[in-house]
């Protein structure tokens, strides 16, 4: 029976983590530490300890390191027979990334969601352990991959134990356990089941030099001889450690064992080693009657190494290592070269890579090869890794470039803006004079740096081409940083190109933004092609078309849809920066718990990506939503966390509305001094620092804010700002906030009912009903203002706006009327999350369905309704589909935070 020495504070904090999993609380661990620490041993323990509960398993392996999906192959081989389970965007990508379908993965998210909810399937009835071992090794998408299920496990029965050597990084797991060197007592007791009682000095100096490691403890102990042990003579000075530690064991071997162990080094796979071995011991004359088996079984009965299924394995990667180090540098390529011979495809390609010696353009073909085979299964980081070594190998100087222009493409797309800039770079130094490549990656810079960089600086380098895709990306920043001059300039340059739609809308944009009559007309025609948009990206451009008309519900529905279509596309990493606008749109419509639900989302999936610039936009409306709430320490913080990224970044959009969330906070709490000061900056504010289209949708507020404060002329004056931008909107909410603001600066109650009827934001609507009804209390009307502040009232609670609440319920108060609060609506009991399902549920999803759009396990959707059903009083999704429709009548309401 294995005896673990000195490891039960590790394994109790294991066995917490494997029981609440168990429950439905999922989680994940980092074991962390050095080679020989015992972490293998600890996973072992573990998943030992799991009762019923279903073990999968992986461990990276050095020479598959470059190889994608490698290690996710072998965890999830024994379960893909549950992929009809999951929702199908998911089951394609998955089934893509593993090679079980012929097509693209797509978007490395799609295959990170369907990976989790593999998982979760795989985790019924009892529970899941999944062990990943030596994570260091593991391959770049299948380390994504994992992570990224990793981090969702909170709902599911799984238990996700990583190991990894040194410091290499493991990713958004916030539990890590580091495993050091034994206790002294533990140490001395593993000493003495190994080596029979030793004399306590000697005892003391081993764990002493070892550090207490338990590899390094038994493999020095073994080498010792009787009279060190005994202490009659001194212990090795100094002690073998590392590879060293195996290092006469290797050399032990005989020259055809060594062979074999070589060759198993770089290729794990036993037949493809046998083979192999058997051609290299014809090259080297071996003696007569040695047969690679021969060999084998010598290498095995070192101990060194074991056959496990249809892999050699040895015990430990200190021993592959040490394999290495004691072969010349001739002899590894050899073994390369032979294996490139008996494989094929990626496989063949990177044995190819190892055995060149210089550059060489056929081995830089394989590679590309392998990197697009790998990029068509959503391996991005593999296809970086692969395409870098080709550009390395590549004789030729534009190829070169080429090939690290989409070694950058795919590191930024597998969530490395690092690395993408530096191999970019790189591209950059090497084009030469060819003018079409510089632009190509001109293009890709200033994308990268609008994502992560500074968005001035890419406005700078995205200007300078000519292509129409060019100054499109160019008015994107542009009006990222907030530079009208540069938007109006790259609006005129847009338009000698040819109609269509994305022309009229760049165009468009500028020439309204310049005062020319003629933009409007081109974003209504631009507008008008709606019904012909395909992906994404196209919709974003209908969405800023429709706000710079000043429609901005409009502008919120083609967002909407852009988020539908990125979620079930495969955008290639582009996710969280489509949610920043669908978020935005959530909130600006009224739907303030769908907003809070995909800020939150986008926010982590930013993260992941490394997008910064995104990460602030989602942070900035995150302090929106608690500024309407009126929850100050949050706003204040999220605000603070978004401007700091923002500011030095010149994305003059995202310091604008994280700014615009600090002074709708003051407005919400009734400090319409420190509100006006706050918008009168905004609007002053210039590019990089705040942003045009920030200034117009604050302006309401603005406008209201100036009349608290007594400043008669600035609402004046920032009304007729409002009315110019507003000439061209044609949608009824623009007209109501249009009307509200009138109502504010010549107290008219005629343009207050008119904002009313118009009003289809329920919220919105709200305000206007406190701002009529506070008017007329004020003027000894009592019995009308009490409809509308009931009415506002009830909008408040039930959206969580606190502050507003507040200020209806006084107003009512001194009204006349001091009634119960409104009792809550049937949805508020739900969180966030919950209300989005309820409302795809309502629409006619089905679960798969909801998993596909949401980024969950079906199974994790299954748990939302089961925990749903029981807070409303329900029993089906027929109940809870009537339930959200009915709640939705007259105004949907019914997702208010």
């Amino acid at each position: 029976m294995f005896v673990l020495y000195g490891r039960a504070v590790e394994i109790s904090a294991l066995d917490e983590v494997i029981a609440r999993a168990r429950d439905g609380f999922g989680g994940a661990v980092v074991l962390r530490g050095t080679a020989g620490a015992g972490k293998t041993a600890l996973l072992d323990a573990a998943a030992a300890r799991g009762g019923a509960m279903r073990v999968l398993r992986t461990t990276g392996v050095e020479s598959e390191s470059d190889l994608a999906f490698a290690a996710l192959h072998q965890v999830l081989w024994p379960v893909t027979g549950s992929l009809d389970a999951l929702p199908e965007p998911q089951r394609v990508a998955v089934s893509a990334a593993l090679g079980l379908a012929e097509g693209s993965a797509g978007d490395r998210f799609l295959v990170g969601a369907g990976v989790l909810s593999l998982l979760a399937e795989a985790a019924a009835p009892d529970g899941l352990i999944c062990v990943i071992d030596d994570f260091q090794w593991v391959d770049r998408a299948s380390a994504d991959a994992l992570l990224f299920a990793a981090r969702r496990l909170g709902t599911e029965r799984i238990a996700m134990l990583f190991a990894v050597r040194g410091d290499a990084a493991v990713k958004g797991v916030p539990l890590t356990m580091n495993v050091p060197g034994l206790p002294e007592s533990a140490a001395a007791e593993l000493l003495e089941s190994r080596c029979g009682e030793l004399p306590a000095q000697v005892a003391r100096e081993l764990v002493t030099l070892t550090r207490a490691n338990p590899l390094a403890l038994g493999e020095v102990a073994a080498r010792l001889t009787r009279a060190q042990l005994a202490g009659r003579e001194p212990l090795p000075d100094p002690l073998p450690g590392g590879a060293r530690l195996f290092g006469d064991r290797v050399a032990a071997l005989s020259a055809p064992a060594r062979l074999v162990a070589l060759a198993a080094a770089v290729e794990a796979d036993l037949d493809l080693v046998l083979r192999a071995t058997a051609r290299l011991f014809a090259e080297q004359a071996v003696r007569p009657g040695t047969s690679t088996r021969v060999a084998l079984a010598e290498l095995e009965e070192s101990g060194l190494a074991g056959v496990s299924g249809t892999s050699v394995r040895f015990r430990h990667p200190l021993i592959r290592s040490a394999v290495h180090e004691a072969a010349a540098p001739a002899d590894v390529r050899r073994v390369h070269a032979v294996l490139a011979e008996l494989t094929s495809d990626d496989r063949r390609a990177w044995h190819l890579a190892e055995a060149a010696l210089g550059q060489d353009e056929q081995v830089a073909a394989a590679l590309v090869a392998a990197a697009d085979r790998a990029r068509d299964r959503g391996g991005y980081g593999a296809a970086a890794t692969a395409l870098a070594r080709a550009a390395e190998l590549t004789p030729e100087p534009r190829a070169r470039a080429v090939r690290l222009k989409d070694a950058a493409v795919a590191a930024w797309l597998g969530g490395r803006p690092g690395q993408a800039e530096s191999l970019l770079a790189e591209a950059r130094e090497r084009a030469g004079g060819d003018a079409m490549l510089a632009m190509e990656i001109a293009q890709l810079r200033g994308r990268f740096e609008l994502n992560s960089g500074n968005a001035a600086e890419a406005v700078r380098i995205l200007a300078a081409g000519e292509s129409l895709a060019m100054l499109a990306d160019a008015s994107e920043a542009a009006s990222y940083v907030g530079d009208t001059a540069a938007i109006a300039e790259l609006g005129r340059r847009a338009a000698a190109h040819p109609e269509g739609f994305l022309r009229d809308t760049v165009a468009g944009i500028g020439l309204t933004l310049d005062g020319d009559a003629a933009g409007p007309g081109l974003l209504r025609r631009a507008l008008a092609r709606v019904g012909e948009l395909a992906d994404a990206a196209e919709y974003l451009w209908a969405a800023a078309a429709a706000s710079y008309l000043g429609e901005a519900d409009l502008a919120a529905e083609m967002a909407g849809r852009a988020g539908r279509v990125a979620r079930v596309s495969g955008m290639s990493g582009q996710l969280p920066v489509v949610l920043e606008f669908v978020a935005t749109a959530e909130r600006i419509a009224g739907r303030l718990a769908r907003s809070q639900a995909v800020s939150e989302e986008g926010l982590e999936l930013a993260r992941e990506a490394g997008y910064e610039n995104t990460v602030a936009a989602h942070l900035a409306n995150l302090a929106v939503l608690a500024a309407l709430r009126g929850e100050e320490e949050p706003c204040e913080r999220q605000a603070r966390e978004a401007l700091a990224i923002a500011v030095p970044h010149r994305v003059g959009l995202r310091a604008g509305v994280a700014s615009y969330a600090l002074a709708l906070l003051d407005l919400c709490l009734g400090r319409f001094a420190a509100a006006h000061d706050r918008f009168t900056a905004i609007a002053a504010a210039g590019p990089g620092a705040g942003h045009p289209t920030v200034v117009w949708r604050a302006t309401p507020d603005r406008v209201e804010a100036a009349v608290g404060a007594g400043d008669e002329a600035g609402a004046r004056a920032a009304l007729a700002a409002y009315e110019q931008w507003s000439t061209h909107a044609a949608t009824a909410e623009s007209h109501a906030l249009l009307a509200r603001c009138r109502g504010l600066v010549e107290s008219s109650e005629d343009a207050f009912g008119e904002a009313l009827r118009l009003h289809t934001n329920p919220f919105e609507a709200a305000r206007t009903a406190l701002l009529l009804g506070e008017r007329l209390r004020r003027t000894q009307r009592p019995g009308e203002a009490r409809t509308h502040l009931r009415t506002a009232w009830e909008t408040f609670e039930r959206a969580g706006a606190r502050p507003w609440a507040r200020r209806a319920r006084e107003e009512l108060r001194v009204a006349g009327e001091s009634g119960q609060a409104p009792p809550a609506a049937v949805l508020d009991a739900l969180t966030p999350q919950e209300l989005r399902i309820a409302g795809l549920v309502a629409d006619g999803l089905s679960s798969k369905q909801i998993a596909a759009q949401l980024f969950l396990s079906p199974r994790t959707v299954e748990y939302h309704l089961y925990k749903i059903y029981p807070k409303l009083g329900i029993g089906s999704r027929t109940d809870l589909a009537r339930l959200v429709v009915l709640q939705k009548a007259p105004v949907a309401e019914d997702d208010m935070l």
